[in-house]
Order: structure tokens, then sequence, then C-alpha cells
């Protein structure tokens, strides 16, 4: 069988990422063509109003549009083409305004996922390159997104899943929305994460994980600066290893840093800047409460299994 081509679109909470690439499905491999994202911050209040702004319809509409100039240059056709939405998209009473929007652009109806679904898409894009590998399972993938983080524990095939509705950006609108947070906003948003993950362990359990597998932005960032790149570097950050010890430190500075001292990072991405602190706090509380030493830093993602489903 020959290689497949596919576009395949994750659209999150805080970005919009595009993956063209071409699958061999005899041999699971899958060769990057294009690799990109824009940060349009979809869930702009959503947590809040319950609605998508105006100005997030916008961005999102206008990333969609340079996406599809991409996937036409690749002759790619509609029905290789695959775009999911997940958190924010999820929430909003104005979703179907979104829906149309993109319809009216990509040719696609974009796939309003389940929290659940999110999540399978996310372990198949993290774990497929894993097995066989020197990385033990079960596997413990989280994806750590701007509006939810989804769980999901597994071996070839899935055991549990769950997603929970706490990511970067809802984590700063609703405990650091003024700016650098005090140690009682701290303390909050610690509570609250860790009110989230006991519902989470009552359907996933945090501590059978023989490998804690990290996805998304938040993750990739920290592990950029554990790693002190000089840039962001994917191939360097991909499959690193990080320590707890290492996160702990990383997520006390930045939650103690200024705008400008984050947005001087050599990794940072300018969309980050106001929420990586928010989302390192959440890493921290994830590794302390499946008591992982060490985490596993993949760039193969929900973008990656989105991508395979199409296949």
């Amino acid at each position: 069988m020959s290689s497949i081509r596919v576009a395949a679109i994750d659209c999150g909470t805080n970005a919009i990422r595009l993956l063209i690439a071409d699958l061999d499905p005899e041999t699971g491999e899958i060769t990057d063509l294009d690799r990109r994202m824009l940060i349009v911050r979809l869930g702009q209040d959503v947590d809040r109003t319950g609605r998508l702004h105006p100005e997030a319809l916008a961005r999102a509409f206008a990333a969609c549009r340079e996406y599809a100039e991409v996937i036409a240059e690749h002759g790619i056709t509609p029905d290789r083409i695959r775009m999911v939405a997940t958190s924010a998209s999820r929430d909003a009473e104005n979703a179907a305004e979104f829906t149309a929007g993109v319809e009216a652009i990509l040719g696609v109806t974009p796939s309003v996922v389940s929290g659940e679904e999110e999540a399978r898409l996310s372990y198949t894009g993290a774990t497929r390159e894993l097995l066989g590998g020197p990385h033990r399972p079960p596997y413990l993938v989280f994806d750590l997104g701007g509006g939810s983080t989804e769980f999901v524990l597994g071996e070839q095939e899935v055991r549990a899943a769950y997603s929970t509705d706490i990511g970067c950006v809802r984590m700063t609108e609703r405990h650091f929305a003024g700016g650098q947070p005090t140690e009682a906003q701290i303390e909050a948003a610690r509570a609250d994460v860790r009110a989230a993950l006991d519902t989470v362990a009552g359907v996933v359990p945090l501590d059978s994980g023989a490998t804690l597998v990290g996805l998304a932005g938040t993750v990739t960032t920290v592990a950029g600066i554990a790693l002190e790149l000089p840039g962001y570097d994917s191939e360097r950050i991909h499959h690193a290893v990080v320590g707890v010890e290492q996160v702990r430190e990383i997520a006390r500075w930045l939650l103690h840093s200024s705008h400008a001292e984050r947005a001087a990072v050599p990794v940072m991405h300018p969309g980050r800047v106001d929420v990586i602190a928010a989302g390192a706090l959440v890493l921290l509380e994830i590794m302390e409460r499946t008591g992982a030493a060490e985490l596993l830093v993949s760039e193969h993602d929900i973008l990656d299994g989105i991508a395979w489903s199409i296949a």
C-alpha cells in the first residue's frame, strides 16, 4: 500500500495547529511535510461567558484561511482533511457560528469530539511509536491543553480515559487574571487542580503508569526551559526526560516571575507568556499526584492521532 497524504487540524482552546503528513499504514510511519501552530486563544472568556468571543472567532477564521492555502498547495482533497475542535468549542453556546465559519473556509465540518475521544486521539498520537521501545507500558498519557487536560492509561489499547476542565488558559482566567499571582491565588489554583485530579483518579488510576508521558505546549515549553535551549527545538524536546525536581523549580520561578522575565525565555512562544505559569502549576501537580520521578515529553500528540484517524 502506498502512503496516504493527509491534513490534520487540531483546534484547541489556545492554539490551532496543522499537520500535513504522509502516512504508511503498513509500517506505522508518519512523515511530516508541514507542522505549524498559530495562537488564536479561541477560549477567550469562554469559562466566564459561555460563548466564543467575536475577536476569538476572527482570529480562528484567519488561521483557517492560512491553513486552507497550505493544504491546497499540497493538493489534499477534503476527504483527506480532518479538523478536531476540542474544549472551547464544546463548551460554547455559539459553537454553531464557529462550525459554519470553518465549513465555509476549509470545506469540512469540524469534529467537536468528547473529552474521552480527545484523550484517545492524544494517546494514539503519543504512543504509536513507543510500543516495543525502551519506555515501558503501561503509559499514562496526559495532554495539558488550554481549557482541559486529558488523561489516558493504556498499553496497545486504552484502558481508561478522562477529560477534566483544568488547562493553562482556563486556570489563568480563573485564578491569575490580575497578572502575577499572589500566594493566596497560587494556593487556590493548586486546590482547584487537586480537586480535579481527585475526580480523574476515580476513573483513571493515576499511580498505575510505568511511563508518564506529557503532551502539548506547556509541557514542551517547560522541557525546553529544563534543557536550557537557546531557542525552540522540537527534535531535542521530543522524547526528552525531565525530572520532577526540575519541574518544581521551573514552576516556582514561572509563578513568581514578571511578564517581561517570562517573555525573555528563549523557548517561550509569545502566545504562552501569560498562561505558562498556570500551566506549569498544573504540570507539577500532575507529577506529584502520580508519584512520577520523571516525565517523558512527546511532540507527537492529538495532532498525530487525528492524522492516523483519517487513514
